[in-house]
C-alpha cells in the first residue's frame, strides 16, 4: 500500500491507496472504483501524481457510510477534495479529536454540523 502520497502534517501519516489497490482492498472492478468515486463515496487526490485515497476511508472492505453525505457537505461549501480530504484527517477542537475519526465512532451529526458552519 502507498503512503505519505500528500503533503501536509495531517496527511503525511495517513495510508493511501492508489487505483489497483482499490480495486483489490474493495474487491471490485475498476469501473465501480471510479464509479464510487464520481458519486462521492470515496474521495482521493493526485497530490504526488497517482490518485489515491485515504485508506481510513475503508471500512471491512467498503466504503465508511457516512462519509459520502460528509463529502457533499464539504463540496457544497465551496471545499476542493483536497482541502475535505485534509479537514477530515486534521484534529479539531470542537470535535477533540479528526472529523474522520468521529465519523469511524459514529458521531455523523456532529461531524456534518461543524462542515456545515464553515459554509
Amino acid at each position: 500500500m502507498s503512503e505519505n502520497v500528500a503533503g501536509t502534517p495531517a496527511s503525511t501519516a495517513t495510508e493511501w491507496l492508489t487505483m489497483p489497490e482499490l480495486v483489490e482492498v474493495l474487491d471490485e472492478g475498476l469501473g465501480r472504483v471510479r464509479r464510487m468515486i464520481d458519486d462521492h463515496y470515496l474521495v482521493g487526490s493526485r497530490r504526488n501524481g497517482a490518485f489515491a485515497v485515504p485508506a481510513v476511508f475503508i471500512v471491512d472492505g467498503r466504503p465508511l457510510t457516512s462519509l459520502r453525505g460528509t463529502v457533499i457537505v464539504l463540496q457544497d461549501a465551496g471545499f476542493s477534495d483536497d482541502e475535505l480530504i485534509d479537514w477530515l484527517l486534521e484534529e479539531d477542537e470542537t470535535l477533540g479529536r479528526s472529523p474522520i475519526a468521529a465519523l469511524l465512532a459514529g458521531h455523523k451529526s456532529a461531524v456534518r454540523r461543524l462542515a456545515l458552519t464553515l459554509a
